[in-house]
């Protein structure tokens, strides 16, 4: 569990949570909405510790009883909602687990808090419970309802929180994170990073990923040989890509990832903007060769593809009139 000083980028969430706290100011209910892995837990964490901890700062000292009793998982007021469903939090979990016991006051004086993890999945009928506590709350309670898809709420929920919503970090931010702290090499922190679009726990879970390496080299494969192999034999390499479980849509991605680098390089000629550096001599073959606008296509092509896909077009299909438009152009 980490303190909001070891929590990368959200500063701006962090600054929230932290004049709140110096304040005076705590809500009795947020909303913390961002994908997975962006770092919701992190920050409910870090504003848990903060608001229990002995000693008042905006900081948790780490030191005192309440800390370590937040650290070791045994506060009696920090409650993690669970739920046995795992596609629904029902009214049952939310009244035995907050209803109930938001009325008993906390033991230490302080604050009562309560997380509730993949908060969208509250049936209808658990958010009008839970939206009765809401409404009128003990002046000691928090509710933090963590969310990948807050517009699931109920309209009442959403106008009684603060909502707060994680953006993006910076894909330097990200890399510079894999290889400082993880010991990634830059060349592969750079596509890491890249392809986690700004969630750092992706980014994290894709640089131990065994399945994304195997992915990347085999789409790299196809890549590099998509001019002069048959047809045929790239089709094969994709079915077996799909026997192989991968997902096509995470391929197709690395492919748009691919052709950007090389529509990049060729308008600024700037080695160090590349994301696959080490594939320059490629990319910088390729880049000779194709057009603007054939780059373009290309880059259509594969977003067709995906949208296909999307719609239940036949997969060999789909990928024949992508991989011929690569050929052509």
């Amino acid at each position: 569990m980490q303190s909001f000083h070891d929590i990368v980028g959200h500063d701006q969430i962090k600054a929230h949570f932290q004049n709140a706290i110096k304040y005076h100011k705590v809500s009795h209910a947020y909303i913390l909405a961002g994908e997975a892995g962006m770092g919701k837990k992190s920050l409910a964490n870090a504003f848990s510790l903060a608001l229990l901890c002995e000693r008042g700062g905006t900081e948790p000292c780490m030191q005192c009883h309440a800390c370590k009793q937040v650290l070791s998982g045994s506060h009696p007021d920090l409650i993690h909602v669970t739920h046995e469903k795992p596609n629904s939090i029902g009214v049952d979990d939310i009244r035995r687990q907050i209803n109930d016991s938001i009325v008993v006051r906390p033991y230490n004086n302080g604050y009562k808090i309560y997380i509730v993890d993949e908060a969208e999945k509250m049936t209808q009928q658990a958010q009008n419970a839970l939206l009765k506590t809401i409404e009128e709350p003990p002046p000691y309670a928090v509710i933090l309802l963590l969310s990948a898809n807050p517009d699931l709420f109920l309209p009442t929920i959403l106008s009684r929180c603060v909502q707060l919503k994680l953006k993006p970090l910076r894909d330097s931010v990200v890399r510079d994170y894999l290889t400082e702290k993880l010991g990634i090499p830059e060349v592969d922190a750079e596509i890491f990073a890249t392809f986690a679009r700004g969630n750092l726990g992706k980014a994290i879970a894709l640089s131990s990923s065994d399945e994304f390496k195997h992915m990347a080299n085999e789409v790299l494969g196809i890549l590099r040989h998509v001019k002069e192999a048959d047809i045929s034999d790239l089709l094969e390499d994709i079915r077996r890509m799909k026997e192989d479980k991968l997902d096509i849509h995470e391929c197709l991605e690395f492919m748009q990832l691919w052709y950007r680098d090389i529509l990049l390089y060729k308008v600024t000629r700037d080695i160090n903007q590349l994301i696959f550096k080490d594939e320059f001599r490629l990319i910088n073959e390729i880049s000779k060769n194709s057009g603007y606008d054939g780059l373009e296509r290309i880059l259509e092509a594969i977003e067709k593809a995906k949208v296909r896909l999307d719609a239940n077009v036949n997969m060999e299909l789909a990928m024949e009139l992508m991989l011929l438009v690569m050929k052509e152009n």
